[in-house]
């Protein structure tokens, strides 16, 4: 099928003409067979790179009405953003938190680009924009069955087919075992291929050899012996063949000799800078290191630098945004020959490479270390492969004699996890019923009922068990004083505005009791500082044994300024944990710089700027909700946000 046969404007034909793109890939005919330009409902169920994007782009510009393109990470939308505005004649909006355009230019857009968070923010508030869409497409749909985001991202698919009623569903994902559910519960069609534009090979390292699931095994040539393109090999592994890095270390720099790019990943960011640093020499890229080196001059951000001059990059949630947007442009033209990153690259940006290492398959939760889910995995390794440049990719597990036959079990053969709906956790439940009733969506048990009878949850759910979790939801908000239960449930005015602030009902209640205790310190900056980062919607940051001790003596010599007393805490490593928060942020308003901040409390450039962000966030939040309780004593949450 031609891309000039399709219902497009001659401009967006051209546009794609212009980029290679003149034939469909079999994905994308199969969908355009089911309908995806004619308005209908479609789940697309195909592996990385087989052109899911494109599918979402016609089913919005062949809409009778504006699109909107959900994505799960702010890095994501950027890269969409980006995409959609080189269409020709289509307007774009983006709503991220760091890039937004208000409601009414919203409102103007043939396509938003918008996180799950954002979009539920907006039908809380009622924004008009949602009621005249046409077209929703969902990229990483089988994030709905995440702890984090899962339960927003399925409350929000559910209510916006009561907020625009009739609109078109295009739902997407490369790694998803149940996809006929999915489709099930949207009421779509189902595209399902295996079909990718370069094959991927898939294998298991150990004892220096590489199994593949396309060939019986790929034995290393001897170190210095000529390939078929002349260029030497670094195989077998020099030092010792079992040892993981060493063998990571080999498996890169093969594949760079040959000319290509690799990603390696790892199960911590500072496992990810030393691997980059032992990996460095292996290419070049001074004017990357330059711009790296021109935006700020904390330690991480010289480390990465120095690892740049010599062709390889670290990238973790620890980097500045600016970081990491430098990083994967960087490698996306190839300026770069590899990056050693933690899964978190994996779930999101556009960054293929030839080869894909996973070398860590095991992470620490708190407790242990357990094996990293096999979609996660499989994320990872369906990076391998970039179409135009490689005539295939290999993803390549890190392993052992002992460990060989589990990786293989656990990883190439296996499929992964099945989406499972996460929406019965408690916090969760209580979030989202509490937006139903604040957002007049619902005002009675039977209506909100009624509401999530459409979620992903209740699809697969009894009634009867559906009814007594929100019970419970409902009697725990009524407690907190967020809905009254008379004749039928109506959200307080502290309620509402909770829901209005996109916090949730715990936030909420924290900032409430902060406000009220407030009366008997002495409030100053600190304590508004004290009392949002002690709340469920402040990222932890890090504590360390070495720092306990003077966290302590901190929280003593300010206790008059803070609303939990230090004996008075069911949790007190995580109170203290929120005390260096504070301090942290205190420090920032106080005129600290990003570098001094980042070296004394040991945390990355990244982690202080995502804190800052909440902070802003979450005091202005603080000062409405202070407007609607009457708390006894002034916190100065607006004087502080002002000095962020």
């Amino acid at each position: 099928m031609r891309v000039r046969d399709l219902p497009l404007s001659t401009a967006v034909i051209d546009h794609f003409e212009s980029q290679g793109i003149t034939e469909l890939y079999p994905p994308q005919a199969a969908a355009v067979e089911a309908g995806v330009c004619e308005g209908r409902r479609l789940v697309a169920a195909v592996p990385t790179a087989s052109g899911k994007t494109f599918v979402a782009t016609l089913a919005m510009l062949t809409a009778d009405g504006p699109g909107l393109y959900i994505v799960p990470l702010r890095a994501l939308a950027r890269e969409k953003y980006e995409t959609f505005s080189d269409l020709p004649g289509v307007s774009v909006g983006i709503s991220t938190g760091d890039f937004d355009s208000s409601a009414a230019e919203l409102a103007n857009n043939d396509i938003v680009v918008a996180t799950s968070e954002k979009v539920d923010s907006a039908i809380r508030n009622g924004a008009d924009w949602i009621t005249d869409l046409s077209c929703v497409a969902v990229d990483e749909v089988h994030l709905v069955g995440s702890e984090g985001r899962g339960p927003t991202l399925e409350v929000t698919l559910a209510t916006l087919g009561r907020r625009a009623p009739g609109v078109q569903i295009v739902a997407l994902s490369a790694t998803v075992a149940n996809p006929d559910e999915l489709a099930d519960w949207l009421d779509a069609g189902l595209v399902q291929s295996t079909w990718r534009p370069v094959d991927l090979r898939t294998g298991v390292y150990a004892a220096d050899d590489v199994t593949f699931d396309s060939e019986a095994s790929k034995t290393p040539r001897a170190a210095g012996e000529a390939g078929d393109d002349g260029t030497e090999r670094r195989l077998p592994i020099p030092g010792d063949p079992d040892d993981a890095t060493d063998a990571t270390d080999a498996l890169v720099a093969e594949v760079v000799d040959e000319g290509g790019q690799a990603l390696a990943f790892v199960r911590s960011r500072r496992e990810a800078e030393t691997l980059a640093e032992r990996l460095s020499g292996v290419g070049a890229a001074p004017d990357v290191a330059d711009e790296i080196r021109d935006l700020d001059d904390t330690e991480t951000g010289r480390r990465l630098a120095d690892c740049i001059e010599g062709g390889v990059a670290f990238h973790h949630a620890g980097l500045r945004s600016a970081h990491r947007i430098a990083v994967e442009r960087a490698f996306r033209d190839r300026r770069l020959r590899a990056i050693c990153a933690t899964p978190t690259l994996a779930a999101g940006v556009n960054v293929p490479a030839r080869r894909v290492v996973v070398r860590d398959q095991k992470r620490y939760t708190g407790s242990g270390t357990e094996w990293l889910p096999t979609l996660e995995v499989h994320q990872m390794c369906g990076r391998a492969g970039r179409p135009g440049l490689d005539p295939y990719g290999e993803a390549i597990l890190v392993g052992d004699e002992t460990t060989r036959e589990e990786l293989w079990e656990r990883y190439v053969d296996a499929e992964p996890e099945r989406v499972e709906s996460q929406l019965a956790d408690p916090n969760a439940l209580r979030t989202h019923v509490l937006s139903v009733v604040a957002s007049d969506f619902a005002a009675s048990r039977e209506g909100v009922l009624d509401v999530l009878d459409a979620t992903f949850f209740a699809h697969g759910t009894p009634t009867s068990d559906l009814g007594g979790v929100v019970d419970t939801a409902v009697a725990d908000l009524v407690a907190m004083g967020m809905i009254v239960d008379n004749d039928g449930l109506a959200a307080t005015d502290l309620g509402a505005q909770v829901s209005r602030q996109y916090v949730t009902p715990e936030t909420g209640a924290r900032i409430v009791d902060g406000l009220r205790t407030a009366a008997d310190v002495e409030a100053t900056g600190l304590t508004a500082l004290e009392i949002i980062c002690d709340t469920p919607d402040m990222q932890d940051t890090y504590l360390g044994n070495r720092e306990r001790a003077d966290m302590y003596q901190f929280a003593q010599d300010h206790a008059d300024e803070f609303t939990t007393r230090m004996g008075e805490t069911d949790d007190f490593e995580g109170w203290l944990t929120a005390v260096k928060t504070a301090r942290v942020l205190h420090e920032w308003t106080e005129g600290a710089s990003a570098e001094e901040l980042v070296e004394r409390f040991r945390i990355g450039p990244g982690d202080l700027e995502s804190r800052i962000e909440r902070a802003e966030w979450l005091l202005g939040a603080a000062d409405a909700i202070a407007g609607v309780v009457d708390a006894g004593a002034a916190v100065p949450f607006r004087a502080r946000r002002a000095r962020l």
